[in-house]
């Protein structure tokens, strides 16, 4: 069984993507205790053995106007959504043999696309992550191992029931079931591409 490490695996979408690829992967979760030091990542990584891939889901939210948003929210934002992105994938690559497929999947925003006001940290933070998962298809290119990254909506969680009831929301299973496809070998060919998923 290929060996997923997973980053975000205990939150709403995480629970929902763990419990589907759980079947066919053997899922090693990353918690925040495994981000603390670089070397700390790395063994966590390295003692799960030679990974197939990453599904990196950790990420936050945090809302303000450029304005309203305070040097400790920009720099939170881009702390969870760009600097964790860049050390798991830095570290599962490591770990990876570059001849062999192997896929990293990451969850960004829709928001990166439609550029909504009042979020600004964290629409710059997710589309830096895009722009990051572009970078690692572009070095990757020539390899068999792909970097794409899923665009969903407002995800189908109990607390964006909570916060916008009457919104419009992208099943968790969907997510879900794309982010299976990018890991199999008919997305072989897929890579550097930001897919929006929509309600």
């Amino acid at each position: 069984m290929k060996t997923l490490i997973v980053t975000g695996g205990t939150g709403g979408l995480g629970t929902t993507v763990v419990a589907r690829l759980s079947r066919d992967y053997n899922c090693v979760l990353l918690g925040r205790e495994d981000f603390a030091m670089d070397e700390t990542l790395r063994a966590a990584i390295t003692n799960a053995g030679t990974p197939y891939g990453l599904v990196h889901m950790a990420g936050g939210y945090e809302g303000g106007s450029v304005s309203e948003t305070s040097p400790e929210t920009w720099q939170n934002m881009l702390a969870l959504n760009v600097t964790t992105a860049f050390r798991a994938i830095d570290a599962t690559l490591a770990a990876m043999r570059r001849d062999h497929p192997g896929r990293i999947v990451a969850i960004s925003s829709e928001a990166t696309l439609t550029k909504f006001a009042g979020a600004a940290a964290y629409v710059v933070s997710k589309t830096a992550l895009n722009t990051l998962i572009e970078l690692t298809a572009a070095e990757l290119a020539g390899t068999p191992i792909t970097a794409n990254a899923l665009l969903p909506g407002t995800l189908d969680t109990s607390a964006s029931r909570k916060v916008m009831p009457d919104a419009r929301r992208v099943p968790l299973e969907r997510v879900a079931e794309t982010i299976e496809f990018l890991l199999s070998d008919a997305a072989a060919s897929i890579n550097g591409a930001l897919i929006p998923l929509r309600p």
